[in-house]
């Protein structure tokens, strides 16, 4: 089973810590309880535990939800501390964090608001 996630419309991450024991519905409760977010709607949602080198991804697909749960042989990923607190990511800021890196990077080239010549 191989899917192309690029074109999902939304990407949250779950900060702070989670409960990794914890399955399908556990998730999609704490999503719709918690952060009172659609857990079936067209997102993908990324949990972590109290060690930063797994998570898990729950996503709904049209006729079931689908989890990964991965598991880092080196590394850990550099997931945000605020309990409590959920973000929406863009590409980007998803793309650092699965290599390792801070979602917040500010040496990073920031896009431009249009100006006015």
């Amino acid at each position: 089973m191989k899917h192309d996630y690029t074109s999902v419309k939304n990407i949250y991450i779950i900060c702070g810590k989670t409960d990794m024991r914890k399955g399908i519905d556990g998730l999609a409760t704490l999503i719709q309880d918690s952060y009172e977010l659609d857990p079936y709607g067209d997102s993908i949602f990324l949990f972590s535990g109290w060690s930063k080198d797994r998570y898990k991804c729950l996503y709904f697909d049209g006729d079931g939800f689908a989890m990964l749960y991965k598991r880092l042989d080196k590394g850990k990923l550099q997931w945000p501390k605020d309990e409590n607190e959920v973000r929406k990511l863009s590409h980007q800021e998803i793309r650092w964090l699965l290599e390792g890196l801070s979602i917040q990077q500010p040496k990073a080239i920031q896009k431009s608001p249009k100006g006015v010549f």
